[in-house]
């Protein structure tokens, strides 16, 4: 038996294998860009970076061609003259804040993404714990940090921060951060999500490199929007129905216009924030680098678009994956109703519906076929080759584990009636699901399914063969009926099937794990 599940971590691109994104040359021309800026500054840069360096997954979707790790993959091409400062928000440590995409804590997650790190040659020189006020919680990560052998410094809330400019620039505002001792000409600034306090983390430290006579300056990296393609290219309003919960608008950089004559394309918040940040570089050095919020962006992801058809079929696809979820955070009272209509407007502005996304009717007819039945619960799953095939709830599996089954038998050519899983292997597994694990639900999750795939492959030569076609589900698209177990999502990402849900739940219950 070959399968590996470790073969779903390789790079991707869209279902249909097409590319729109030139990878390498992004790496080149990236890295080219950021060693540029550093020389600008006299050999000394701290980095701002926005997003996910690891596992950018949006970026993959929106960009056929990029890589999840292409970020990292370029630093690490610098390995030698980059360091990395990762900042965590005392409050997110002290509420337990989770990374959704991956249903970790941030505290955790600082922890992972040193690993990440290290294990490909980049060096962590030090954690930043900010918003301090005393948390006991913080303190208590500050401690363990140290005894992992980490480097942790304090920084604090600054009153008036950021508009009270003579404050913030004194010793009562960064004056009273501890300062973070580096070594390297690239300090990239990163963390585990939002609000971290990356910005402040580099502005404290211009602050006090200027008070010690050192020349430092600072750059943005952020992905999105991309500054160089037209404000409401799909790609940019992908990125906005992304980001619908943090009220992200893009926007043309009036600043930009006004220096150069020429349209950028950025987000509100960084367009506000920017005459306090020119009074800020004024106020630390005499003078400010930059004469707009474009001008602080490294990005290169828009020189290195290979086929805007491509690419805008992609982002298309997105923005409709991203009103099911929204749609669906709503029903989990994560998100309000104006996010959703968000959603909603952006669709319009693209020309998309959901009608657009063949899995969606596939399922709801699935379903619509078993409305006699007690559980008529379906998905939908698109093949590479565009074929679809559906699942339901059945005695022994949920539909999230059957569209998986059906899916591996459709890619080898097997039968419909031929079992990959005996039925004599599920039931001593529901047996133990009910009678030892108390469980209600007998059906087998898609987790439970595919392990009990692995130990039939090692006894048919069929269950074998439909084991291998697992990697060829990577980057297809699914549709679910209902809102899967919080188990079934995590098997799909994993595998990187692209699954939306309607907004609803199998059960009238009020809580639901």
């Amino acid at each position: 038996m070959k399968g590996n599940l470790c073969l779903f971590r390789d790079s991707v691109t869209c279902m249909t294998g097409k590319v729109g994104f030139d990878h390498e040359k992004y790496i080149q021309t990236q890295s080219k860009e950021i060693e540029r800026r550093i020389s600008s500054f006299g050999g000394k840069l701290y980095m701002e970076f926005g997003g996910k360096l690891f596992d950018d997954y949006h970026a993959s979707r929106v960009l056929p061609g990029f890589q999840p790790d292409s970020k990292v993959k370029m630093l690490a091409k610098m390995s030698d003259d980059v360091e990395i400062v990762i900042v965590i928000n005392a409050g997110d440590i002290e509420n337990n804040k989770m990374r959704g995409d991956i249903g970790i804590t941030y505290d955790a997650d600082v922890l992972r993404l040193i690993d990440a790190f290290h294990s490909i040659g980049l060096y962590v020189g030090s954690i930043v714990i900010s918003h301090y006020t005393g948390q006991k919680s913080a303190m208590a990560f500050h401690d363990k940090l140290e005894r992992l052998g980490m480097k942790v410094y304090f920084h604090y809330i600054i009153d008036g921060y950021p508009h009270n400019v003579n404050h913030i620039v004194s010793d009562e505002g960064f004056g009273r951060n501890e300062y973070i001792e580096t070594t390297r000409p690239l300090v990239v600034v990163t963390a585990p999500g939002p609000g971290s306090g990356k910005m402040a983390t580099c502005l404290s430290q211009l602050y006090h490199e200027n008070k010690r006579g050192i020349k430092a300056g600072y750059a943005k990296y952020e992905t999105f929007p991309i500054w160089n393609l037209p404000l409401k290219h799909p790609v940019n309003l992908a990125y906005e129905a992304a980001t619908a919960d943090l009220s992200d608008v893009n926007m043309i950089d009036p600043y930009h216009m006004d220096a150069y004559g020429r349209m950028a394309v950025n987000y509100n918040r960084d367009i506000e924030v920017f005459p306090v940040l020119d009074a800020i570089f004024h106020k630390i050095s005499g003078a400010s680098p930059y004469r707009s919020p474009t001008d602080m962006g490294v990005n290169m992801a828009g020189n290195c678009i290979c086929d805007d058809d491509v690419v805008c079929e992609a982002s298309r696809d997105e923005i409709i994956r991203r009103y099911f979820a929204t749609m669906c955070d709503s029903r989990k009272g994560r998100v309000s109703a104006r996010s959703v209509e968000k959603l909603e407007l952006l669709m319009q502005t693209a020309g998309v519906s959901v009608d657009d996304r063949p899995v969606v009717g596939a399922a709801l007819k699935r379903s619509a076929e078993m409305e006699d039945r007690n559980h008529p619960e379906a998905m939908a799953l698109q093949l590479p080759d565009g074929k679809i095939v559906t699942g339901k709830t059945s005695a022994l599996l949920g539909p999230a584990a059957a569209v998986l089954l059906n899916a591996v038998k459709a890619l080898c050519d097997i039968p419909k009636h031929v079992h990959l899983i005996s039925p004599q292997t599920i039931e001593p597994i529901q047996r133990l699901k009910l009678e030892v694990l108390g469980n209600s639900n007998p059906r087998l999750h898609s987790d439970e399914a595919l392990v009990a795939l692995s130990i039939s492959a090692s006894m048919s030569d069929v269950a074998a063969k439909a084991f291998e076609k697992l990697p060829m589900l990577r980057g297809c698209e699914a549709h679910s009926t209902i809102i899967p177990s919080q188990v079934d999502e995590d098997v799909y990402r994993k595998l990187d099937i692209r699954l939306t849900c309607e907004p609803r739940y199998n059960t009238k219950k009020l809580f639901h794990k």
